[in-house]
């Protein structure tokens, strides 16, 4: 063929992507024009994401997963795409927050910190810029995560939010980040959360001991079909997990860990009391 660029997927995650979808493309036997009509976009565009010439898009990533029958699978151009602009993040992350923002139900439990969708845009900023510091990521990435978060929690301000079980291990509200104004508002902030229609807050305190049924951070969606997904994480490695031979003794934990928690009066009175006892 005249004038065909010959791509090499392996010189970045944007040519992976326009790779891959010639491949797919091609593999149909479509013309760039035909994918073009399909897509509402115009075959120089198709042409200059196949090349790498063009960054994709969330819209155009979506609507190249209707047109080739892939949309939610782990193949999808969305997932990949949540890869290409959020890599600083942990594997499986990306796809997670892909469910979130349509989520019916979000369940939360966190150690040390707090859950990101609760956390104030200060508080976010300390942790990002402290990861700067140690050198984990660079100021852009430290940028990309707080926008990111941003993102996330505005996608919930939705005509109908979600519903919204928040657990917090005791160790996210004693310790202190970013000095005593940055703490004093994420914690006010938390009192606030508490207060509306679609969310539930709990504190699970230390002297529950090893009645704590996780020792890992745990986010758990149920999704507008019911079904139920789980995203877990470590230091250094995220997963997700769709099957509910897994996923269903991890919902029943995370019951078992409300049963075990302060109510949400109690807990939003021992963060009132923390937050009054900041200097």
């Amino acid at each position: 063929m005249v004038n065909r660029k010959e791509l090499n997927p392996e010189s970045s995650p944007r040519a992976a992507f326009g790779a891959r979808m010639r491949r797919l493309r091609e593999s149909r036997g479509w013309s760039q024009e035909e994918l073009a009509e399909s897509l509402a976009y115009s075959g120089q565009h198709i042409s200059a994401v196949e090349t790498s010439r063009k960054p994709p898009t969330l819209p155009f990533s979506r609507k190249a997963d209707l047109v080739f029958g892939i949309t939610d699978s782990a193949d999808s151009f969305e997932r990949e795409w949540r890869e290409i602009r959020h890599g600083s993040l942990l594997e499986g992350f990306p796809q997670y927050v892909g469910h979130e923002g349509r989520a019916v139900e979000i369940r939360l439990y966190n150690i040390g910190i707090i859950p990101g969708l609760l956390q104030t845009p200060e508080y976010a900023r300390v942790l990002a810029d402290s990861a700067v510091r140690r050198g984990a990521i660079t100021p852009a990435q430290a940028d990309e995560r707080v926008s990111f978060l941003a993102e996330r929690q505005a996608a919930l301000a939705r005509p109908r939010p979600p519903m919204m079980f928040v657990t917090m291990d005791e160790s996210c509200i004693r310790r202190p980040i970013g000095g005593a104004d940055v703490m004093a508002a994420q914690l006010e902030h938390l009192v606030e959360f508490a207060g509306q229609p679609n969310t539930l807050l709990q504190v699970a305190p230390f002297e529950i001991g090893e009645r704590r049924t996780f020792d890992l951070p745990v986010n758990l969606l149920t999704l507008p079909d019911r079904s139920v997904i789980c995203y877990a994480e470590s230091q250094a490695q995220g997963h997700l997990d769709r099957e509910s031979t897994s996923v269903m003794p991890m919902l029943t934990a995370y019951h078992q860990l409300q049963a075990e928690a302060l109510s949400q009066a109690a807990s939003v009175a021992m963060i009132s009391q923390l937050r009054k006892g900041t200097p």
